[in-house]
């Protein structure tokens, strides 16, 4: 029977008393061990802290921290928000992904209690409300969130800090683009704040802002308690009889290593950053690839769910079934994806126990968090075969070896950034090797073993890549030394699409004939068709602007977009201004 008769009643006899609280859902996971303390600081650790909190309020201030991978960085932060909570002011703390909201989360309340929100899109609408809430009333002084909490409902904001504020994932690239970190730098100015940037590898143009004195650079240059970075042994792929050969994706060297790691009953890390099977299945009598109908994309197969999928659009299509274009039933699986990996390592180690972290494996709820936690925790895997997931800063302190399957997957992309991102990504995924008190190993194949990308991941040296690579973009004005904006042109119909692009190109021409600003401070380039031309039905083109100045160049934008509208008809077509573009695709 139900209680709320009978606690009506003795309401209305006035025995109880109805008192109203707010009961927040809980986004948070299992309780947490308090940490009360926290380790003694390193002599590098203790003079960052020192220069943080000197400026901890007064007033704004952009600190960019250039720390190695395992040299600290995490209780930096921790000290810094520490600071700011003494002093009655709150802090933001913004991660990448969602995936490493869960780690720094554990680590902050296990230091700081129940003060703690949560910000980001896994959350349900009631739960995000809640934490909201928190925030605006000054119940929660400090949130960790994703990109979007940046719009959080801070009044007395002290402290932003921007953790691996190099990634791309910062960027919101549909709807209201904006990108997460310029905008804690901005937020930051607004309140009077502190924002500190930290990375093991910044990007150029960070690294750059404190070379033009934007913004200060503080350093931690060596592994807590004076650990080694992994040694690292590149592996040619290129078999010597000849360029188009190619050794098997688990080398021999590979191969010895995870066997001898094993033996120790240490864990090892295989990094593709591909899932899948094989990304280029293909007829073998006419050659014709698996394509999207949808997009101009080679689909990838997937095994486990017998289908070919499309990684842009989300199709797919059973494995059953012949060449679209001569009918033949045979089709080559070509191609390398982490569930191949997976699959050859589970033939070459059977007694191993091997799981895989990539999107497919982790879209379950709770399933990451398993994942971690047999890995760090309960010691229940042995290989770990991931995608760049796995690379983004955490902590593994068990693993001893890792292996980079493919080091030049990113190598080639048609994109200014290609090398700095296979940089970054390549430091990343060797830096999880050797965190804990045994040294760390890393096997890198490559069939570009004397590229400098891979040459200074080798030596984890960010400065010997930054300065080649600052050479180039300073010799063809690429960022930082010039402002882009892409200009994207979409339609389901392909010749009114690029007439549209066309027509959008001579207006630019035009308006730089009549304005000498336009005409010297701008480049234009194009209109072409996009290097992704088709995808969800969309056909793509692309016109770039390139400005030394960010004035005339966003000048030109704006009346290229007003002209346009009044001249041409757009009909179907889509026009999207991305000011600093961070997908040039």
């Amino acid at each position: 029977p139900s209680a709320g008769p009978l606690i009506k009643k003795m309401t209305d006899a006035g025995f109880l008393a109805v008192v109203h609280r707010d009961v927040y859902r809980d986004p948070f996971g299992e309780p947490i061990k308090p940490d009360t303390g926290g380790p003694v600081l390193t002599g590098d650790q203790a003079s960052v802290v020192r220069s943080v909190l000197d400026a901890l309020g007064k007033g704004f201030q952009t600190y960019l921290l250039y720390g190695i991978t395992a040299s600290g960085k995490t209780e930096v932060y921790m000290r810094a928000v520490e600071a700011a909570l003494k002093k009655k002011q709150q802090a933001l703390i913004l991660v990448p992904e969602i995936a490493l909201i869960s780690q720094m989360e554990r680590l902050f309340r296990a230091r700081f209690g129940e003060c703690i929100a949560l910000l980001h899109s896994g959350l349900s609408l009631g739960e995000r409300f809640d934490q909201w809430m928190r925030i605006l009333r000054k119940e929660a002084m400090v949130a960790i969130g994703a990109r979007s909490a940046i719009f959080a409902p801070f009044e007395n904001l002290g402290l932003i800090i921007v953790d691996e504020e190099h990634d791309d994932s910062y960027k919101q690239e549909s709807r209201l683009r904006y990108h997460g970190r310029d905008l804690a730098v901005v937020r930051a100015r607004f309140h009077g704040a502190v924002a500190l940037l930290g990375s093991a590898t910044p990007s150029v143009a960070s690294y750059y802002n404190v070379h033009s004195g934007k913004f200060r650079g503080l350093n931690l240059s060596r592994r807590i308690e004076n650990r080694h970075l992994p040694e690292v042994t590149i592996v040619d792929m290129k078999e010597p009889s000849g360029p188009h050969r190619a050794k098997p994706f688990i080398t021999t060297h590979l191969k010895e290593a995870i066997a001898e790691t094993l033996h120790r009953g240490e864990q090892t890390l295989l990094f593709l950053n591909r899932r899948g099977f094989a990304n280029y299945p293909a007829c073998v009598r006419c050659g014709t690839p698996v394509r999207c109908k949808n997009c101009e994309i080679t689909m990838t197969l997937h095994q486990e769910a017998n289908a070919y999928k499309c990684h842009y659009c989300g199709y797919t299509r059973a494995q059953a079934g012949g060449c679209q274009a001569c009918g033949n039933p045979k089709i080559k699986l070509l191609g390398l994806g982490t569930e191949r990996v997976e699959a050859k390592i589970r033939d070459i180690f059977p007694e191993a126990r091997v799981a895989r972290m990539d999107r497919d494996t982790t879209t379950r709820k709770g399933a990451l968090v398993k994942i971690l936690k047999d890995l760090k925790t309960t010691g229940a895997i042995d290989i770990l075969i991931g995608t760049q997931m796995v690379a983004k800063g955490h902590d593994y302190p068990n693993i001893t070896l890792v292996g980079i399957i493919c080091a030049d997957l990113s190598l080639n992309f048609p994109d200014f950034r290609a090398g700095e991102r296979t940089f970054q990504l390549l430091a990343q995924v060797a830096g999880r090797a050797g965190r804990g008190v045994r040294p760390g190993h890393v096997i890198l194949q490559t069939f570009n073993p004397d590229h400098f990308c891979i040459l200074t991941a080798k030596d984890q040296d960010y400065r010997a890549f930054y300065d080649h690579e600052i050479g180039f973009r300073r010799t063809l004005k690429y960022p930082p030394f010039s402002r882009l904006v892409l200009i994207l042109i979409t339609g389901r119909d392909k010749k009114q699409t690029a007439q549209y692009a066309r027509n959008l190109g001579e207006i630019c021409r035009s308006l730089q004939s009549e304005n000498q600003i336009y005409r010297k401070e701008v480049k234009l380039h194009g209109p072409v068709a996009a290097p992704l031309a088709r995808l969800q039905k969309q056909y793509r083109w692309q016109i770039l602007l390139k400005g030394l100045k960010p004035g005339p160049l966003h000048s030109l934008t704006r009346a290229l977009m007003d002209r346009g509208d009044q001249t041409i008809p757009r009909g179907a077509v889509k026009v999207v201004v991305d000011v600093d573009p961070v997908d040039m695709l």
